[in-house]
């Protein structure tokens, strides 16, 4: 029994890494379109806010149709659409239909990728946590790519080399003697006692506030490619480390202290790169956490789980593209109450470290 678990984390460890790269291929051929697509059009931000909407709120439908049939191989599916929508945005002087098929071949990825890490970890949030956090290394690279006039077929290369990692990965879920109704039941992150709808209204806000709050960090330090490559770089470690320092040293305790420590670097680093990259990085942790309490009170619809988190994105990124706060001060006033509220909200939600943490 003792062996079979090992395997079954040593399976976790390689799909996050798997999914990693997936995660990355992806974020480059979706930021690489868009970055392309944009141009010097008018209405940008319409642009961007389509593309939050189509790319994060599908998820939970389709993460609730994994969840019924988790056989389906969506991620290979969402390469193939990806690449054929790369394709059709280069020939085509009407890209609009290319970039809704990129958008939910994107979903089709995310979904698959939460199902197979979750689903193999056993509880723990390190695989979930890393194939997260390729996502930031893919965004920042497909725009340097759009940016250096690069064509269309590499990101499409890229998707294809990602394919067969793809179904490979997906025999973790497929040869796996776990019934699928319980592969994720070792998630008992969420407080006893406390009903699920209120558990899932509080996580999902702390997913808002950190999509929100992601946008108004105040970083007049960024203006170099450099400076844009290692903001993004530090946004997908601590995503990783989110899951990894959870499963070492605590779920509670990563969750509040990561939050705590965030705030005033984040406050003090708009001119000092060092320090903001540090509030970044501690800023990013709660990813993996927000995930591990939705799916402690969801064990039987991991996908729908993620969904929810996406839907919190979304709540979270457009406000942003009607408002802003444009001041340094107003920005570190809304950073320290909406800590306070994530720190509250995760505190009441989240059980106590287990001993063996």
């Amino acid at each position: 029994m003792e062996e079979r678990a090992k395997a079954r984390l040593n399976d976790n460890y390689i799909s996050g890494i798997l999914y990693f790269y997936i995660h990355f291929v992806t974020e480059v051929a979706c930021f690489f379109t868009l970055t392309r697509y944009v141009g010097d059009r008018p209405a940008i931000w319409l642009i961007f806010l389509s593309y939050d909407m189509l790319a994060f709120v599908p998820q939970a439908i389709i993460g609730y149709f994994s969840d019924r049939h988790p056989k389906v191989p969506l991620c290979a599916i969402g390469l193939g659409m990806m690449a054929i929508a790369l394709g059709v945005f280069e020939i085509s002087d009407n890209p609009y239909a290319s970039l809704i098929v990129l958008c939910l071949g994107n979903c089709f990825v995310h979904v698959n990728g939460a199902e197979t890490t979750l689903r193999t970890a056993k509880g723990k949030l390190s695989g979930s946590a890393i194939f997260v956090s390729g996502g930031s290394f893919g965004v920042v690279t497909g725009r340097l790519m759009a940016k250096a006039g690069l064509q269309c077929w590499l990101p499409a290369v890229l998707l294809v080399t990602a394919l067969p990692l793809a179904l490979y990965a997906q025999r973790f879920i497929s040869d796996s003697e776990v019934p699928y109704s319980q592969q994720c039941r070792d998630f008992r992150y969420a407080k006893a006692g406390i009903p699920a709808g209120i558990i899932i209204i509080m996580a999902v806000t702390v997913v808002a506030v950190r999509g929100f709050m992601g946008y108004g960090i105040p970083t007049s330090w960024n203006k170099t490619v450099i400076q844009t490559v290692m903001l993004f770089s530090f946004m997908g470690i601590g995503k990783a480390l989110g899951g990894i320092l959870a499963d070492c040293c605590g779920f509670k305790r990563t969750a509040i202290i990561s939050a705590l420590l965030a705030a005033p670097f984040l406050m003090a680093g708009d001119n000092h790169m060092i320090v903001s990259l540090f509030g970044v990085m501690l800023f990013s942790m709660t990813m993996a956490i927000t995930l591990g309490i939705l799916v402690s009170v969801m064990p039987h619809t991991p996908g729908l789980a993620f969904g929810w988190t996406t839907i919190g994105l979304f709540i979270g990124t457009a406000p942003i593209f009607f408002f802003k706060f444009t001041t340094t001060a107003a920005n570190c006033i809304m950073i320290a109450v909406l800590t306070i509220v994530c720190v509250v909200f995760m505190w009441i939600i989240i059980s106590g470290d287990r001993k063996n943490e």
